[in-house]
């Protein structure tokens, strides 16, 4: 019996075929986004793919341990969730390099929600989803957590962080704009303006 490919062996060996990134999803699970800012790929498992990884067991028994009551499991989960996405777009808001981010963060975040939703599926005795609705624990989330196999939620959480860090810096361009001193010209053409109105 062989053992479980870990998370990082599968994402090592994607990164190492080559240009074929067709054939490399196909043999090991995984899905890619290409990261143009950083002229990469980012690899990054579909839920299916975690559930098969040597690091599902261990990442839904560390989510499942934060998880104090099989009554209130989806609510933690929930909160848990919201907590760590405001947590992970705050940090990519002050990132010095939003792309190298996004790529450092995509797939630990897109492997702890699919653990807490599992975790609080164990909880509450369901089984872990398959199809169908979506668990309680992501009602309210902003993602479609396993559309098309997490593609969805992977592409639309990578532009959230890098659409962070754009925001953060169109914020500071206008606060620094906001406290530039005003010309003497400037002054007198406003004081012009109003003494017309």
């Amino acid at each position: 019996m062989t053992s479980a490919p870990t998370l990082a062996e599968l994402i090592a060996n994607a990164e190492a075929d080559g240009h074929d990134h067709s054939a490399t999803e196909k043999s090991t699970g995984l899905l890619h986004l290409h990261n143009h800012a950083a002229g990469s790929v980012v690899w990054f498992p579909t839920w299916k793919t975690f559930r098969g990884t040597a690091d599902w067991r261990e990442a839904v028994e560390t989510a499942g341990a934060e998880l104090t009551t099989p009554e209130a499991a989806d609510a933690q989960a929930a909160g848990i969730l919201a907590s760590e996405l405001e947590e992970l777009l705050k940090s990519a808001a002050v990132s010095g390099d939003a792309a190298a981010f996004a790529s450092e963060n995509l797939t630990r975040h897109l492997t702890r929600t699919w653990a807490l939703g599992d975790a609080a599926a164990r909880a509450t005795g369901r089984d872990p989803f398959t199809a169908g609705a979506i668990p309680a624990a992501f009602e309210g989330y902003p993602y479609e957590v396993y559309a098309q196999d997490g593609g969805v939620f992977a592409s639309s959480l990578f532009n959230d962080i890098i659409d962070a860090r754009r925001h953060h810096a169109l914020a500071e361009e206008a606060a620094r704009k906001a406290l530039k001193p005003v010309s003497r010209k400037a002054q007198k053409n406003a004081a012009r303006k109003a003494a017309r109105r």
